[in-house]
């Protein structure tokens, strides 16, 4: 079972009044709750125990976490009190701590923050982004810095269309309309002001998910404008997104799939993972595009961890690809829970003569079957009517995986097996565990290999929260 120990959900509280900028955020910071009660719900209906806390700065994190076991952290914290970009922090100090987390690293959180950053980066990489130029507070820009034509000014780290209305898309001749659009995002956000070119187009909303090694692109959505008048820019700003009784989120439903061209759509998809690519994205991302008028891909934003609320683009990417929430809740669990285990100090298996090596331990793999097999056989310590037990144990772990009763890890040295350890739950016996098998290969007895696994698995039971380990011996020297 994945995260047998529950898992933490941590979120930011709203932000406080009199905040800079809060009038351009305080439903963003609202929708966080949505987030939290489906993922909680989500795991309800797993039978997987759950924790949210709130936090309201970085600080905070140390504290949510020691006060519970989980191993892993759901991370929905998307703002925090302190520097613009302190919650990209959040999953480099659960790690830190020792736990897994779920979503993005720190790293590609506050590259995408810096929409200058995130341009450059995939710029760099080939994907093709909007010209653009930032504007510092308490400056006008330089003509010859701006992109020509007609663009769109944004806060440099903002997202959820914070800072973002129809005032936002200045014309070509409207210059003066510019410096005073400039001043205004400077002024109300208090951050530099992104002056981008302006792609009259389709905008297109592509979400990906990682299932351990492999990224999918869900199938992409597109915002319909057909209903916005003609003088009106065609854009998702701060009422599409978020004013349910505004015009703007009346008439700019989701299309989804979207009606786009073979052509078109490869190319959309191959952008979107080569932008997922560039910035190094993990778990779950959502990259936003707009096509030209020759329906050319150009990537606005990379959204790393967007909004997973039930009623959002991403979730319902996840229902057009046939996935449940569920499915991706313990998609993205799976996936930190690798990560947290990977990170994990092996135990040292003793050498003779007190030297020690370094041994991997991990989940039994379908490939260790025929070793494992061969080392237990050939310590000659079991019957062969034993030996038929051992193999059905190890098939019934090998085929239930985390979520069975039987829960196996092998130890590795030198590339190969040596060991197995495979324990479960006593059936009747609240909190008691029986250690079913724990065996080391003959050429490697004597060198600490049976404690370290007999020590992971005292961990796993401690953690599932067991208090008994029962373990019966071959009865032989």
């Amino acid at each position: 079972m994945i995260c047998r120990d529950g898992v933490l959900i941590l979120y930011n509280l709203p932000r406080p009044r009199g905040r800079v900028g809060l009038s351009l955020g305080g439903e963003s910071d609202a929708s966080v709750m949505d987030e939290v009660l489906a993922v909680a719900a989500a795991l309800e209906r797993l039978g997987i125990p759950s924790r949210s806390v709130g936090l309201g700065a970085l600080r905070d994190v140390p504290d949510a976490v020691a006060t519970g076991a989980e191993r892993v952290v759901f991370n929905l914290v998307e703002d925090l009190r302190g520097g613009v970009s302190d919650y990209c922090l959040t999953p480099v100090v659960c790690e830190a701590l020792g736990r897994g987390c779920t979503g993005n690293e720190g790293v590609c959180q506050a590259v995408c923050l810096d929409k200058w950053l995130c341009k450059a980066a995939l710029a760099a990489r080939g994907v093709r982004v909007p010209a653009a130029a930032v504007v510092g507070p308490g400056r006008r820009g330089a003509e010859a810095e701006l992109p020509a034509g007609d663009v769109i000014v944004k806060p440099l780290c903002s997202d959820a269309s914070e800072g973002i209305d129809s005032c936002s898309v200045v014309r070509a001749a409207n210059r003066r309309a510019l410096a005073s659009r400039i001043r205004r995002v400077q002024r109300c956000t208090g951050q530099a002001a992104l002056v981008e070119q302006f792609i009259e187009g389709r905008e297109i909303n592509v979400s990906l998910l990682q299932t351990g090694e492999r990224v999918e692109v869900l199938p992409p959505a597109e915002i319909d404008f057909s209903a916005f008048p003609p003088e009106q820019p065609r854009i998702v700003d701060y009422a599409a997104k978020w004013h349910e009784g505004s015009f703007e989120y009346q008439h700019s439903p989701r299309l989804l799939p979207a009606p786009l061209a073979p052509a078109t759509e490869r190319a959309i998809r191959e952008q979107a993972l080569a932008a997922w690519r560039a910035l190094g994205c993990r778990d779950y991302a959502r990259v936003d595009f707009r096509l030209d008028a020759e329906e050319r891909p150009y990537v606005l934003e990379v959204n790393p961890n967007p909004d997973i609320s039930p009623d959002a683009g991403f979730a319902a990417a996840l229902q057009a690809s046939g996935r449940s929430y569920e499915d991706f809740v313990l998609t993205v669990l799976g996936n930190a829970e690798r990560r947290w285990s990977a990170a994990r100090p092996a135990p040292a298996a003793r050498r003779r003569g007190g030297r020690a090596a370094p041994c991997r331990l991990r989940r039994t793999a379908r490939a260790d079957r025929e070793a494992i097999a061969s080392f237990t056989r050939a310590t000659g310590f079991f019957r062969p009517d034993e030996m038929d037990v051992a193999l059905e144990v190890l098939d019934e772990a090998l085929a239930q995986g985390p979520r069975g009763h039987y829960q196996s890890y092998t130890a590795e040295l030198e590339g190969r097996p040596v060991g197995w350890v495979c324990f479960g739950p006593t059936a009747c016996a609240l909190g008691t565990y029986d250690i079913y098998w724990i065996v080391t290969a003959p050429e490697w007895r004597g060198r600490g290999i049976g404690a370290a696994l007999l020590a992971r698995a005292e961990e796993e039971i401690r953690r599932a929260g067991g208090r008994l380990a029962v373990a019966e011996t071959a009865g032989r020297p």
